[in-house]
Order: structure tokens, then sequence, then C-alpha cells
């Protein structure tokens, strides 16, 4: 009987030593994952790190990943920084097609202002950046094929429409690309109806198309390059928008627009670009008198990806029927269908008076 207790106490003792062991490994493997991802933080560097702004965003990637906190915050593959040897950039990458936001097909690793604002009392958005790749995929008919938007003004609220769009385009086999920005009026009644205005920075606007799908324009003499570095500032005070362009060895560019009151407010006012762009898709409407005046507004910056998998046919100036390999990410980034830009430097803040 002593014999059968010493037996039951000698297994019990080895049980609770295999425990004890057991969880001391245990510890220690949480130790050491704990140390090697204190170590891995260390030595990566956020686009936190490269520009401090993060905390004023949060963000919604190419895969739908969304973020509200980006301190310390990077994704593979979407969002995460990059050194070209001298500079550390904000790499911002996004395929032609993957999960986007409920008021657009397009796709996006783009920051969204978390602080909103009208055009009242304004807001001021600046950028230094490089687009190393637009997508190779798409119709040349189409205005929005081989672009990417890498800054906006959007409004939060009415029909949501977007007073700025600065664009970076490039066709297939061209060295030289083309910054614009376009001025989405704020329709009077049905939204149907709306279209957007396009301005050219350094080359063409969004107009300039090709007369086939494969068939392209004529490059343009003054444009930006495949990362070439310009930069932006965006400064809304008191209801007027002004814009300045500046890139080394290029004319500085400025603008003024009124948001306040409007410059489509009558079918008279419709520009002709309008009237030959947006003709086949049966979108000529007028704008409300007072344009943006006390609509909630906020910035957007990144990689707005125009590029997209739809049908041509149904809309000729925003569906851009590219490849998209049934929405797979990786064989889009191996084809040459996604966006991709970088950037170094970037602030955000009240606006100022010019």
């Amino acid at each position: 009987m002593g014999f059968n207790v010493f037996l039951r106490a000698l297994k019990l003792g080895f049980i609770l030593s295999l425990l004890i062991l057991f969880s001391d490994c245990k510890n220690s493997e949480k130790r050491i994952h704990l140390k090697l991802k204190e170590k891995m933080d260390l030595e990566t560097t956020y686009p936190s790190d490269v520009i401090p702004f993060m905390d004023k965003w949060k963000i919604f990637l190419g895969d739908g990943t969304k973020s509200d906190s980006l301190i310390n915050f990077d994704k593979e593959d979407f969002f995460y920084v990059e050194n070209d040897g001298k500079t550390n950039w904000v790499v911002y990458k996004t395929p032609n097609s993957g999960i986007t936001s409920r008021t657009s097909s397009n796709t996006r690793t783009e920051l969204g202002e978390k602080k909103h604002w009208i055009p009242e009392t304004g807001g001021k958005l600046t950028g230094t950046l490089k687009v190393m790749h637009v997508s190779t995929s798409g119709d040349a008919r189409v205005a929005a094929s081989y672009s990417v938007v890498v800054g906006q003004i959007h409004s939060d609220e009415g029909h949501e429409n977007e007073p700025l769009k600065i664009f970076y385009k490039k066709f297939p086999g061209h060295k030289k690309g083309s910054v614009y920005w376009n001025y989405e009026i704020n329709t009077d009644g049905d939204n149907s109806k709306r279209w957007d205005f396009s301005t050219a920075v350094w080359g063409n606007d969004m107009s300039v198309v090709g007369e086939t799908p494969d068939t392209y324009p004529e490059e343009p003499e003054e444009g930006i390059e495949l990362g070439e570095t310009f930069s932006y500032e965006v400064n809304v005070h008191e209801g007027i928008m002004y814009l300045t362009f500046t890139s080394e060895g290029h004319e500085t560019v400025k603008f003024t627009k009124n948001l306040l009151k409007s410059d489509f407010s009558t079918k008279a006012d419709i520009p002709e670009q309008i009237l030959t762009l947006y003709a086949p898709i049966d979108r000529d409407g007028i704008e409300r008198d007072s344009a943006y005046a006390g609509e909630i507004q906020y910035f957007k910056q990144g990689a707005y990806n125009q590029t997209n998998g739809k049908d041509p046919e149904k809309n000729i100036v925003w569906s851009t029927g590219s490849e998209t390999y049934g929405g797979d990410i990786a064989k889009q980034y191996e084809n040459g269908c996604y966006a991709e830009v970088w950037f170094s430097n970037a602030t955000v803040g009240p606006g100022v008076a010019p």
C-alpha cells in the first residue's frame, strides 16, 4: 500500500515537473518573441518616422485594409518605406483591382484626413513626391487610363464630390507624363450629370486621349517623367483655393479657384472641353451657384489608382478596361497593373493668407 502511494506521488511529481518545464518554455518563447519584436521595431523605419503627420490621418489600402492609427504602422506591398540611396520615401502602392470604398470603383492606398473643415475655414496640404509607376494596361481612348490621383479635397456631405483631384498620367511607351488637376462641379440637382473640368500643370489635361484603344497621342514636351520629383501646395483660405506646383527644371505654376461661387452655374458656362469629353456619357449638368460653400471637406493624399477593369463602352471617360487578372493582386503587380507613388515630405494644417 505504501509502495503504491509512493508510485502515485512519483508520477504526480513527474507530471508537475513537466508542466513547470512546459510553462517555463512557453514563457521563454514569449520573452524571446517580445525581444525579437522590439528589435524589429527598432530596426524598422515606418512611414510615421519619415512623415510625422501620420497621427492626423487614417488610411484605406488597396486590399481593403483600414487603420485609424498610423504611428508605427505599415503594410507590406501597400504602405511602407523605401530608401533610394539618399532619402527615405513613404510608398503608396495599389493594384488596378482590389477592395475599394463605397463611393468609388477604383482602388487606393490613400490617407484620409481625420479633421474636417469647410472652405470658409480652410486648410492647407503640401506634398513632395515622385510617381514610380502607373498602370501599363488600359484603353487609350479613356481619359482616366494610365493615371493616378496623388492629392484630393473631398466633400463629406451632399453629393460627396471632389473640388480638387491632382493627377499624374503617362501613356505606355512615353518617357514623360502629365500633371493636371480636376475640379468636379457640385451639381445642382441630380448628380448623375456631374463632370470634371481638367487643367494642365505640366503636359496635357485629362481630355487628351488616344483615337483607338491602343494608339496614343503625342508625348508632352514639358511633361514629368516617372521617378521625377515634384511638389504641390493646396491652400484654402477664406473660401479661395490657391494651388502651387513646383519641380526642378520646370516652370512654377499657380492657380486660384473660388470654392464659394460657381463658374459653371448656367449651360452657357459649360466649357468646350466638357461638351467634347463628356458628351458620349450624357453628362452636361450645371453647378449650384454657391459651389462648395458651407460644405464639409477633408484632404486625401497617396495613390488613388484611376485605372480599373470596367467596360469602356459603358463609360468612355472613367471605365478604363484594364487587365485585372480576376482581382489577383500578386499577378497585377507582376504584370504592371498597379499604381505606385513615393512621398518624401508632406504637411497638413490650417489655411493661411496667401
